[in-house]
């Protein structure tokens, strides 16, 4: 079983916005660096952006200015808020939460970039 669970995927046009969501209610993500991968058709998973428990963020350079990953620690839930979607953003996105070396992941919500 899952301990985290991702939400917020779909089907945009290009240009459009989505806000993923990953949250959990197994573990206290707060305690955890989090992280957003993409994985495309026939690819390797890749990491997106990332957010230390101090809330220090690192991206991608295909997402940088377009992409933002923030947490809220209150809500135990850690969002990607995505603009100026592209079709290469098409993916099935992960939600990660590392401690201590291990890593912990969702099932995916699916990205679909697309006119």
């Amino acid at each position: 079983q899952e301990q985290l669970v991702e939400s917020g995927g779909g089907l945009v046009q290009p240009g459009g916005s989505l806000r993923l969501s990953c949250t959990s209610s197994r573990v206290s993500l707060s305690s955890y660096n989090m992280g957003w991968y993409f994985q495309a058709p026939g690819k390797e998973r890749e990491l997106v952006a990332s957010i230390s428990r101090r809330a220090t963020t690192n991206y991608a350079d295909s997402v940088k200015g377009r992409f933002t990953i923030s947490r809220d620690n209150a809500k135990n839930t850690v969002y990607l808020q995505m603009n100026s979607l592209k079709p290469e953003d098409t993916a099935v996105y992960y939600c990660n939460g590392e401690l201590g070396g291990i890593n912990i992941w969702g099932k995916g919500t699916l990205v679909t970039v697309s006119s």
